[in-house]
């Protein structure tokens, strides 16, 4: 009885409750209802906004925040550091590090490294990683990833890109972004645009070609926006045809925003933004970290006077600037809100699962390039050696510090010393420094303290008696080595290095060499040893991986993103002298111009050390014919190539086949070869495969200055089938004829 009573009394409770929701679903204002087109969100936000609402809207209020809209319930925007994983957290208006405990991350390897995997689906599952440990830290906005082209290898930041090939940054780039996106967080890519060296970086004026700009230092850029589909992008901190990237009318407002269509948010870098009527009329959205140099210093609460801040509110108040500028900049970063923090599905993230270490173990194994392996030096399999000799100070040195904004704070980093051990056994494993560098330093290079010909000494006796010795060495992510803020001086390996290679060889032949960069270095000693690996900024699994791949069970597949010149005059940039690199009076003429890279080396018959593309493995690749399915084609069509390739060897591998275009008769300067196309194919030993790739005619084409658009010509045309820029195996020759 009491039981039908309660149901009588409570069905008016219910009913009261059902209309006060219906009635409250029916008040939400459309910018608040998920079910509104983001357009119509947008608009009505907009709408309801005051024009101081507006004007905070658009710049920071912190070192990495922006302060949202308090009144309409439109939350802050958080950024954080990090191509490389979630940096650490940072006090309000300054530069120390906040010292929290729970802020510490997974740690990926550097995206040479990714780029030198040539395995566009591992960074898809890499900016993933990313994306879930951003969106668990409670980030909107990753600043990340970086696609700068390498255009010299002294630039301070190259190990943060994606290397020296446009085609090859496009097709890592797009899934990095879409991984990431797709929990919520915003990539931003940068830096846009001609960021190709940091020495004078907030001076220097880059003068270039448009073919050259549309060819090499753009195209990443573009498929970002039009197939990765981004929602920031950052600018850089240099000029380009006199005027500042971040807000550059033709950069920003032209390709970017109108040719290109971007509708995301454009940003500074921290300290980009230099003058408040072209910040206002030439496409920058958002300003953070004006009057900074980015690293060490700023001025304290400045927000308030930031060029996009009270400057540009005085002028609309005026009438001298219109406030449909600021509307439009208002409408972007509402619809990055939208996409991240006022997205109510984006899923909840997660970080530091056994599931991203392993994605930065892969990426680390696949990454690391076997560049020389005579007599059989790698692999060093277990019980081949009693005694292992591992020197120098790179195989425990924690390099996921240091570098500038990079810098992270993993949980655990395991060193290459500690992956040896692990590997082989402590009884197998001895250690010493060799060499030591300083604490990293944004500003200048710091001493170790450490006496240099007692390291040596000691490393040489360690030598002798050891029965093969692996040298860790390299670079590290100190100033004026891979790190932001300045380029090295030369390409010389640093604190001492190359002498002291010499002497290891001297006590011990049997030495093999693992370099850790971001960047190529002189190798004097080359032709006296056996083995040679190419490792990067492996991050949180540098030590399992590079023990993996030392020890064989996992076989290298690597392949160098970049070239690595005999000497530094040999590359493009250096080569026409200081006008092209570092430029002089704070401008910069890019002489190179489309030849950069194995472009230039190839074109002008200049012999690399190793060139780009290329890599070793521990079993051996046999390539087939290659063929096409037909001799002719339209510009809108896509050649199907296929040939044959065997693992002829005795150990399961992957080898990357490469795919470049050359033009028979252009009526233009064109390089001897350019990459088109690659695909990752994985073999058990014996095993053979027919591979099928895919060319898109269109691809073919050149940027035509007189046009100012994209021309292909009807000719022949040769695909080459590759195992490095150097390395043919086999050509088919097909013919495009326009309708």
């Amino acid at each position: 009885m009491k039981h039908s009573l309660f149901r009588i009394c409570s069905l008016p409770v219910i009913l009261l409750t059902l209309a006060t929701q219906l009635m409250a679903q029916e008040t939400v204002p459309p910018y608040l209802d998920d079910n509104q087109p983001i357009e119509t969100r947008i608009e009505d936000a907009l709408s309801r906004m005051t024009l101081k609402e507006k004007i905070a809207l658009i710049h920071a209020q912190s070192k990495f925040s922006t302060p949202g809209c308090p009144r309409l319930g439109i939350p802050e925007l958080w950024l954080s550091d990090g191509p490389h994983g979630v940096r650490m957290e940072f006090v309000w208006d300054d530069w120390n590090h906040a010292d929290w405990t729970n802020d510490s991350c997974t740690a990926y390897p550097a995206l040479t490294c990714l780029a030198a995997t040539f395995n566009p689906k591992l960074a898809f599952e890499y900016g993933n990683a990313i994306g879930q440990e951003a969106r668990y830290r409670k980030k909107d906005i990753i600043l990340g990833p970086g696609v700068n082209i390498y255009r010299t290898p002294l630039s301070g930041r190259n190990f943060e890109y994606m290397g020296e090939d446009p085609y090859l940054s496009s097709q890592m780039v797009v899934p990095y972004i879409k991984g990431m996106q797709q929990n919520g967080v915003a990539a931003c890519m940068k830096h846009f645009a001609l960021n190709n060296q940091e020495k004078n970086r907030d001076r220097i004026n880059v003068e270039v070609s448009d073919r050259a700009l549309f060819e090499i230092y753009l195209p990443a850029f573009k498929a970002g926006v039009q197939e990765g589909g981004v929602w920031a992008i950052m600018g850089s901190y240099n000029k380009y045809h006199g005027q500042y990237c971040s807000h550059n009318e033709r950069l920003v407002n032209q390709i970017l925003k109108k040719d290109w269509g971007f509708d995301g948010v454009m940003l500074t870098d921290w300290g980009s933004a230099h003058d408040t009527d072209e910040a206002a009329r030439y496409g920058l959205d958002l300003e953070m970290g004006t009057w900074t140099n980015g690293l060490t210093w700023g001025i304290s609460s400045a927000y308030d006077n930031y060029y996009l801040a009270q400057p540009f509110l005085k002028k609309i108040e005026s009438g001298e600037l219109p406030e449909s500028l600021l509307d439009e900049k208002v409408r972007r970063v509402l619809r990055l809100c939208f996409r991240t923090n006022m997205n109510r599905y984006r899923p909840y993230g997660c970080k530091l699962t056994p599931e991203h270490a392993d994605i930065a173990r892969r990426v680390a194994e696949e990454g690391i390039v076997l560049l020389k392996n005579e007599n059989h030096f790698f692999p060093i399999e277990k019980g081949r050696y009693q005694k292992i000799a591992v020197i120098g100070e790179n195989a425990v040195k924690q390099l996921s510090q240091g570098g500038g904004s990079s810098e992270l704070k993993p949980q655990r980093e395991i060193s290459p010393l500690e992956g040896m051990i692990e590997k082989y056994g402590r009884e197998h494993i001895v250690f010493t420094l060799g060499y030591a560098s300083g604490e990293p330093n944004y500003s200048n290079e710091l001493p170790s303290g450490l006496d240099a010909d007692s390291l040596v000494q000691e490393a040489v006796k360690v030598a002798r008696e050891a029965d093969v010795v692996l040298f860790f060495g390299g670079l590290n992510k100190n100033f004026q080595q891979d790190c932001e803020g300045d380029d090295r001086r030369n390409m010389d390996l640093p604190f001492g290095q190359n002498e002291l290679i010499e002497k290891l060889i001297e006590a011990n032949p049997n030495t093999g060499i693992i370099l850790i960069s971001g960047n190529a270095v002189s190798m004097p000693w080359i032709s006296q040893i056996d083995g040679l690996m190419q490792s990067w900024y492996l991050g949180s699994q540098a030590g399992t991986a590079t023990a993996n791949v030392i020890s064989g069970e996992v076989s290298p597949s690597g392949k160098l993103p970049f070239s690595i010149p005999v000497k530094l005059e040999d590359n493009s940039a250096h080569y026409f002298g200081e006008e092209s690199y570092p430029g002089v009076n704070n401008t910069q003429y890019y002489k190179d111009d489309i030849l950069v890279g194995y472009r230039w080396y190839d074109t002008k018959k200049i012999k690399s050390r190793f060139p780009f593309g290329y890599g070793l493995s521990y079993t051996t690749f046999q390539y087939g014919k290659a063929s096409t399915d037909k001799k002719s084609y339209q510009p809108d069509e896509t050649v199907k190539l296929s040939f044959t390739l065997k693992n002829s060897g005795k150990r399961a591998g992957a080898e990357t086949v490469q795919v470049y275009m050359s033009q028979k008769k252009p009526s233009v300067l064109r390089p001897v070869k350019e990459l088109k196309a690659f695909k990752k194919v994985c073999l058990q030993p014996g095993e053979e495969q027919v591979v099928e790739i895919e060319v898109p005619v269109a691809s073919f084409a050149f940027y035509d200055e007189g046009i100012a658009d994209w021309k292909l010509e009807n000719d022949k045309y040769m695909l080459h089938v590759a195992s490095s820029s150097r390395q043919i195996h086999s050509t088919a020759t097909i013919e495009v004829k326009n309708k």
